[in-house]
């Protein structure tokens, strides 16, 4: 009887299937990159405003180098939180005015550093057309009491008191990868729209956070 000789193997199909997988995979990345990105595009508040953004930036210098300039188009008006009697507020609510939006806590060291400075910003710049607002953020229902008790202890007489106890504006700026710590100021314009954000503390009373803070008046006046 004579040798029969196995059956051929049967080719295997899996490195096609793995190829076809992968680019599958691929093209679905990318479609919902796309789909993402034009989201994004689309549910942007602000206009971008590079420009702008740019101007702020070369204003940045020494004390304030840290400044990072930005004006990609996000916006702040629904931002909310109480002031000293507890009503609830909005970033809308000042709409027309330039704003350093402080956000600080009194357990926070460097915070607590650099209120005076922003005191002392906000005696000689805070009017029609520019506000120091800081956002207090010390939770629960003894927040606000801390916030002021730090204010009192500390003579700031030119800062307003506003809160939110519930750390839920900061923690969207968090998710939203624009903020890591605190203190964290953000550099809006008359309509809440960022043009730039500082991670940090900075000494804000001195000539460097004083040029900032003109070239952003100066913004403002030309309609930025």
């Amino acid at each position: 009887m004579s040798e029969q000789s196995p059956p051929p193997a049967k080719k295997s199909n899996t490195p096609k299937l793995i190829v076809t997988l992968g680019l599958a995979s691929v093209a679905l990345a990318i479609s919902g990159w796309v789909y993402l990105s034009n989201g994004s595009a689309t549910a942007k508040e602000c206009p971008v405003q590079a420009a702008q953004a740019a101007v702020i930036d070369s204003a940045a210098v020494g004390e304030l180098a840290a400044l990072n300039p930005t004006g990609e188009g996000r916006g702040y008006e629904k931002t909310a939180f109480k002031d000293a009697a507890g009503k609830d507020m909005t970033i809308a609510d000042f709409k027309g005015k330039a704003l350093l939006v402080n956000f600080w806590a009194s357990w926070c060291v460097p915070c607590r550093e650099e209120m005076p400075a922003l005191d002392a910003l906000a005696a000689k710049y805070n009017a029609d057309n520019f506000m120091v607002l800081p956002i207090n953020l010390d939770i629960g229902d003894e927040g606000p009491e801390k916030a002021k008790a730090f204010m009192d202890e500390q003579g700031l007489t030119n800062l307003p008191i506003y809160t939110d106890a519930s750390f839920a504006a900061f923690k969207k700026l968090q998710t939203d990868a624009v903020a890591i710590g605190l203190p964290t100021t953000l550099v809006l314009d008359a309509n809440g729209c960022e043009l730039a954000v500082l991670q940090g503390p900075a000494e804000w009373n001195s000539p460097d956070g004083e040029a900032v803070v003109k070239t952003l008046i100066d913004l403002v006046g030309k309609g930025a």
